[in-house]
């Protein structure tokens, strides 16, 4: 069922069990990264085995990066070294991979040797000036389309100065690409962002060897320095975690055991909204992996409430709010979302997706350009979801089904491989009522 274009959501029973999610898919992609331009040879574990990933991964070796899997989720990476890459041959296929065009662009800036990075349909409509244009300030050469769109086509040897880049944008990939160019860069290179975002770079560059000075919303390293292989633990991923929180709350009955998922203090903004609208989710097991905390999340079934979502957390839940609208959908009252107009440059238009996907089910939205008010409490209904490709809107309407007596279908699900990969067959034993179209 894990090739299914398209999938049935109907009710199922009430969610039960205890939950292993795969690697998170931020961190796989920058274990591998890191790991090919580190000097010897580095384990990583938990590896996401998703189609995103194993693309940033097959770039790598395509550039000379030596890569094994002696089982699923783990590869052996022996680096080349900061200067070992190899001028590719053809095209580097980053897939759906938004986060690796855009940190890959960054160490592509300062190679010797061209090269081109393409995507998919979709990524292929994402905006990439807002990478390209700070390191065009650092001397980078990189031509995209006239809309600023991909390809992305990087020419080699142009040397790049550090710069203080002042990002108009909250975005981890953004910084990041600016601080993987600037490990190339002659001099310092500094980010101060307006609100923090994630700093999953500033720690693995740090567990890599890497000396980088970072607080939040700021981080500062300089050129020339090298990587130190080392082993990397991925913790389960906080933004596959999130469906299954979102359902064990507005599923009667639930109660699920999410086992060591990565709690980043730049990632959990949906824990802090879930709670402030009276989840019930608790912590256990607390831990730290690959410099990451994680720990176990037991979340049992509990009456939602509406509430204004705090702009503070938006930055820190920007991928879980297809899963928030079905949440705010399921509570009593409404549910006021402002400052999240990045929604509409993700994989999709997200707010469009989900204000239309949810009307179609019965709920009224009412959309704003950088947010929406959703006027929870309807009875779903049923209805023939549109996911344009999205994995999260796919999987988020895959909840709104169980709460339906009807059925919903959703069309265009293949790219649920992209970050959860087994999505179908983990939600279905749990309880889920989920099928092949």
């Amino acid at each position: 069922m894990s090739n299914a274009q398209h999938w049935i959501a109907r009710k199922g029973r009430p969610l039960q069990g205890s939950l292993v999610i795969p690697g998170d898919k931020s961190v796989s992609h920058r274990a591998v990264m890191f790991a090919a331009l580190a000097d010897g040879t580095s384990t990583i574990d938990g590896f996401l085995e998703g189609e995103d990933t194993r693309a940033t991964a097959r770039i790598f070796s395509q550039m000379g990066a030596r890569m094994e899997t002696p089982s699923p989720s783990r590869r052996v990476v022996h680096g080349v070294g900061i200067d070992g890459l190899q001028a590719p041959q053809g095209e580097l296929d980053c897939g759906n991979a938004g986060t690796g065009m855009r940190l890959i662009a960054g160490v592509l800036a300062g190679q010797a040797f061209d090269s081109v990075l393409v995507g998919d349909e979709s990524l292929s409509r994402r905006p990439m000036r807002r990478v390209t244009g700070p390191l065009a300030q650092m001397g980078a050469r990189i031509d995209t389309q006239a809309d600023g769109t991909p390809p992305l086509h990087v020419h080699g040897g142009q040397p790049l100065k550090g710069i203080d880049f002042a990002s108009p944008v909250a975005s981890a990939q953004v910084k990041s690409a600016v601080l993987l160019a600037g490990l190339y860069a002659e001099g310092e290179t500094s980010v101060v962002e307006p609100h923090p975002t994630r700093d999953y770079t500033e720690r693995m560059l740090a567990a890599f060897g890497v000396e980088i000075d970072y607080s939040p919303g700021k981080a500062r390293l300089r050129g020339g320095q090298r990587l130190r292989a080392t082993d990397i633990v991925v913790p389960a991923d906080f933004s596959s975690a999130a469906f299954f929180l979102v359902a064990a709350s507005i599923i009667p009955g639930s109660e699920l055991r999410l086992q060591q998922v990565g709690l980043n203090p730049r990632r959990t903004g949906l824990l802090h909204a879930l709670r402030l609208m009276g989840a019930d989710i608790t912590e256990e097991n607390p831990a730290e992996q690959g410099g990451e905390p994680v720990a176990d999340l037991v979340v049992r079934h509990a009456p939602l409430k509406g509430a204004r979502i705090p702009e503070a957390l938006v930055p820190d839940m920007i991928d879980e709010f297809p899963a928030l609208f079905v949440a705010a959908a399921a509570a009593e009252g409404q549910t006021v979302v402002t400052g999240a107009a990045e929604l509409r440059v993700k994989e999709s238009d997200r707010l469009a997706a989900m204000a239309t996907g949810l009307r179609t089910l019965g709920v009224q939205v009412d959309e704003t350009e950088d947010g929406a008010t959703i006027h929870g409490g309807a009875v779903l209904g049923s209805g023939t979801i549109e996911s344009h490709g999205d994995h999260r809107i796919a999987m988020a309407f895959a909840i709104a089904g169980q709460l339906t007596d009807g059925e919903v279908r959703i069309n265009d699900v293949a790219n649920v491989a992209t970050s959860f990969p087994g999505f179908d067959s983990l939600a279905g034993g749990a309880g889920f009522g989920l099928t092949a179209a």
